[in-house]
């Protein structure tokens, strides 16, 4: 359940976290230019209301819509709202957040039962009307059902939130605030609820209270005030003021989670804390008048009506008092404790609530591995590392998993459907916002790694289906397109070479493409620069060099040539005795590729191709 509610929580999030600069435009001209603001403004000021109602609505519709949907989910969810939009006469953020996944869902389940049936020549007519008629549907369901069942439903909301308000109980939501801040459930929290019934109050009194219930650094700040004075760890003491400054300045409230963590009884202080922070707004009448975000103490005090910014600061002080006070004897009494060992939990969390894994190859458990239908391989270019360590791995699983697809694909183009990527530690961040509905794997090499193994391990462990579902068939061991023999030839062959270093073993290999006529002299020079963003080698005493995505321009035709190093060409601390040279035309270079992988399978053939003089043998095993 929690695993749900922690997925359900990163989606929501996942839709606002990108569109936080529309959020924070709209709020400073609010804060600024309306009737009450700091300089109001009459013209500026109506720049705010259709921000609200459009813009921003539309923004999270189209993430949506593109987190399930791909770049067609986006057009479809953009559409989609606009029902939603003037169907109501409530703000649609919750409605877009309802409706831009469903239109994605949508477009996705069309695009997979059109695959393979769509006619030639006929694909940009289909392409464009199916998102044209489709998106016009749903905008009209949007229009006569989702938006007036959104705005029942944030009447409720809004009519629950006035009850607590008026009987003096809304401090008392701090209680489940604060412990599913710690879950990393805070962006969900403050932008896929609270936003929502703040907007709706503060059109009525120009202000809300809502927006000041989560994104207050008070409570956190004193906890870490508290382990900052009076943890027995000196590695935690030490740490604190760091933390400090950017949980307060910042605004990352993540960087205090592993401190509750790390003691859990410690969440009693921001539980209380919050909750005396909430009381003294409701008595004193505070709000904001923009979503503050992120929860930055510069932030907060932002969107504070200027009369009101004492109050808004001494509430911090507040919060942080109380927190502080509660956290310290806490603290005091308990032994001392591994901070270390708290954030590795943390990471270990928010891996689990962001469908990721720690940076370093270590992999997060795969709660259903059942569940996980596509695993995509994903490099800088998508040609090379990416389709060997692909194809090996769909050769290793497919007798236990028939259902599982394993695909290959650039870092910058890894598919809404991606279950798990696999990539390497240094193209991380690149693939998280390629597809950040995907678990990751981060690895050092394709060929040969330990969490390669752990996620072998776990995806074919357990009860798993025993054949591919009715309809469907297993993932092909490569595409076929070209014959081998076109793609690698005897000239493209060098045997015996003297070892240098690998920038050497890289410009020998471009040049000979280049010499067969290939790719472009250029290419040589990106693939120099593809060996310095991640390296080429495979493992296994193997290596591909070949260029960047951006080079693809200058391959001529598809192309691999085999540099032979029998003593073995450094490339970091290892040594590759092949060194393949790749240039690929779409997928023509796959079905080596494969037959590279089969070859790998078999030790003694892998080791006698490492130190032959037979050209002939060579080619005879990779054809």
């Amino acid at each position: 359940m929690k695993t749900f509610v922690q997925k359900f929580g990163k989606f929501l999030s996942g839709m606002v976290m990108p569109n936080i600069g529309a959020f924070i435009a709209w709020g400073f001209i609010t804060a600024l230019f309306i009737a009450d603001g700091w300089i109001p403004n009459e013209n500026l000021a109506s720049i705010q209301g259709p921000i609200l109602t459009y813009l921003l609505p539309i923004l999270i519709a189209a993430q949506g819509g593109k987190m399930v949907g791909g770049d067609r989910g986006r057009v479809m969810g953009a559409i989609a709202v606009m029902g939603c939009i003037v169907g109501s006469d409530y703000t649609m953020l919750m409605g877009a957040m309802a409706m831009g996944p469903f239109a994605g869902w949508i477009i996705k389940k069309f695009d997979k039962a059109m695959e393979g049936h769509m006619p030639a020549g006929f694909e940009m007519l289909i392409n464009n009307f199916s998102v044209g008629i489709f998106g016009m549907l749903l905008a009209i369901v949007g229009y006569y059902i989702i938006g007036p069942v959104m705005g029942v439903l944030l009447s409720i909301l809004t009519a629950g939130v006035q009850f607590l308000i008026n009987a003096g109980l809304l401090p008392l939501v701090a209680i489940f605030i604060e412990p599913a801040k710690v879950l990393f459930l805070n962006n969900a929290i403050n932008h896929g609820v609270f936003t929502s019934l703040g907007i709706t109050q503060a059109a009525e009194t120009g202000k809300s209270i809502i927006y000041m219930l989560e994104p207050n650094p008070g409570p956190g700040l004193g906890v870490l005030m508290a382990y900052w004075l009076f943890s027995k760890d000196k590695m935690t003491r030490d740490s604190a003021p760091g933390a400090i400054i950017i949980h307060f300045l910042g605004g990352i409230h993540e960087i205090y989670f592993p401190y509750v963590l790390m003691n859990p009884a410690v969440i009693i202080a921001p539980i209380v804390g919050n909750i005396c922070a909430i009381f003294f707004y409701t008595i004193t009448g505070c709000g904001l008048i923009g979503a503050a975000s992120p929860g930055s103490i510069i932030a907060f005090v932002s969107m504070s009506p200027g009369p009101q910014i004492p109050l808004t600061l001494l509430g911090v002080v507040i919060a942080a008092g109380v927190s502080f006070v509660i956290a310290s004897p806490i603290i005091k009494m308990s032994a001392a404790k591994n901070l270390e060992e708290a954030q590795a939990q943390t990471a270990a969390m928010k891996a689990e609530s962001k469908g990721l894994t720690a940076a370093g190859g270590a992999t997060a458990a795969v709660k259903d591995a059942a569940a996980v239908k596509k695993v995509v391989f994903a490099c800088d270019a998508g040609m090379g590392s990416s389709a060997m360590g692909a194809t090996k791995f769909r050769n290793r699983v497919k007798a236990m998993r028939p259902d599982l697809t394993v695909i290959n694909t650039s870092v910058d183009n890894i598919p809404s459907d991606c279950d798990i990527a696999v990539v390497q530690v240094t193209l991380v961040e690149r693939a998280k916002k390629s597809a950040p509905q995907a678990q990751m794997v981060t690895i050092g090499n394709f060929l040969a790694d330990p969490a390669l193994d752990a996620l072998y391990t776990q995806l074919t462990s357990g009860d798993q289906p025993a054949a591919a579902p009715a309809g469907e068939t297993a993932a092909p061991d490569a595409p076929a397109s070209t014959s081998n023999k076109k793609i690698m030839i005897a000239d493209g062959i060098k045997l015996n070479q003297t070892p240098g270093t690998k920038e050497e073993a890289i410009q020998a290999a471009g040049e000979l493409m280049c010499k067969l006529g290939y790719v472009d002299a250029s290419y040589v020079d990106a693939m120099q620069e593809r060996e310095k963003l991640v390296t080429t080698y495979m493992g296994m005493g193997i290596a591909i060099p070949h260029g960047t995505t951006q080079a693809k321009g200058t391959v001529k035709k598809t192309g691999i040539v085999l540099f032979q190093y029998p003593e073995g060409v450094p490339f970091g601390d290892e040594k590759a005795n092949l060194v393949f040279g790749i240039a690929g035309i779409g997928d023509e270079h796959l079905d080596l590729l494969a037959k590279i992988c089969e070859v790998l399978e078999d030790e003694a053939v892998l080791e006698e191709m490492k130190t032959t003089n037979d050209v002939d043998w060579i080619l005879k095993q990779l054809t």
